[in-house]
C-alpha cells in the first residue's frame, strides 16, 4: 500500500512514499527544468552530420557548468558521460562516443541538471540531416503520445491513465510500447517513487495527488516492444534493430491538472520536424 509525505518531512532518499511538493518546491524544479529545456534547445543547432556524442556531451557538461549545475547522470551509478544519446535502434541509455553521426541518423539526447539540489530532466528526438518517412513518422507518433498521456495528468486520476493514453495511441498507429523502462518520480531525488508505465489501463496504479513531481518519457518502437542491454551495462536495444524513439517530460500535478516544467523556451519540442 503506497502512502504520500510532505517533500520537506521525507528523507534524502527512495522510501516508497510518494513526495508531494509545495510551492516552493515547484519554483526549484522550474529552475532546473528550465536549465535542461534550453539546453536541449542550444543542441538543435548542433546535431548534424559528422558531429560526435562525444561533442555533444561536453556542450551538455559545460552548459550546465556555466550555468551552475551538474549534470546528474556523470558518475551515477558508474556512468561516466554528462548525458545519454541514444541513436536509431538504441531504445535508451546510449552513451556518447568518437563516432560521428551520419546523414539520416535519428538520436535521442537526455540531460539532466541538478540545480540547487533540484532535478531538471528531460529528453528529446534530433534528426540528423535528411531522414527517411518513416523515422520522421515515429518521431512525430512518440512525441503525441507522450503529449497525450500528459494531458491525463490531474488529481484524482490513476498513473493508470497515462500509461493507457499512450499505449492506445501508439498501437493504433501501429507502434509498439517499450515495456521494460518506466518514468518515476523526480524532485530532490534523481529517481524517486512512482514509477510511471507507458502502458496499462485507466483504472490502475497509484492516485495522482497535487504536489507530485514525475517524469513521462515514452519508448515507442516502429517493430516489437522488446529490448536487450548490451553488455556495457547501460545500452538498450531493439532485439529486432527496428527504430526506436523517445521524448521526455518532467511535469507536477497541478490542483486542476498539470504543469509542464521542460517545455522549450525556443519552441523547439520537436527540433527539425514541423511544429505539432
Amino acid at each position: 500500500m503506497v502512502s504520500y509525505v510532505e517533500a520537506a518531512a521525507a528523507p534524502l532518499k527512495n522510501t516508497g512514499q510518494i513526495r508531494l511538493y509545495d510551492e516552493e518546491g515547484f519554483a526549484g524544479m522550474r529552475k532546473a527544468c528550465d536549465l535542461a529545456a534550453r539546453c536541449l534547445d542550444e543542441l538543435a543547432e548542433r546535431v548534424e552530420p559528422g558531429v560526435t556524442t562525444d561533442a555533444l556531451d561536453r556542450f551538455v557538461y559545460t552548459f550546465g557548468m556555466d550555468h551552475g549545475a551538474v549534470p546528474a547522470t556523470l558518475g551515477y551509478r558508474g556512468y561516466t558521460k554528462s548525458c545519454c544519446t541514444s541513436i536509431n535502434h538504441v531504445v535508451c541509455h546510449g552513451i556518447p562516443n568518437a563516432k560521428p553521426l551520419r546523414d539520416g541518423d535519428v538520436v535521442n539526447i537526455d540531460v539532466t541538471y541538478v540545480l540547487d539540489g533540484w532535478h531538471g530532466d528531460s529528453s528529446r528526438m534530433y534528426p540528423v540531416g535528411t531522414i527517411r518517412r518513416s523515422a520522421e513518422r515515429l518521431l512525430t507518433v512518440t512525441h503525441e503520445s507522450m503529449m497525450r498521456g500528459i494531458a491525463t495528468v490531474k488529481p484524482g486520476a490513476r498513473i493508470g491513465a497515462i500509461g493507457e493514453a499512450i499505449q492506445t495511441f501508439a498501437e493504433e498507429e501501429r507502434c509498439s510500447v517499450v515495456r521494460d523502462f518506466c518514468g518515476h518520480g523526480v524532485g530532490r531525488l534523481f529517481h524517486d517513487t512512482p514509477n510511471i508505465l507507458h502502458y496499462g489501463r485507466a483504472s490502475e496504479g497509484v492516485e495522482m495527488r497535487e504536489g507530485m513531481i514525475f517524469t513521462i518519457e515514452p519508448m515507442i518502437n516502429l517493430g516489437r516492444p522488446h529490448v536487450k542491454v548490451l553488455s556495457d551495462g547501460w545500452t538498450a536495444v531493439t532485439r529486432d534493430r527496428s527504430l526506436s524513439a523517445q521524448y521526455e517530460h518532467t511535469v507536477g500535478v497541478t490542483k486542476d491538472g498539470c504543469e509542464i516544467f521542460t517545455l522549450s523556451p525556443a519552441g523547439l519540442g520537436m527540433p527539425g520536424l514541423p511544429a505539432a
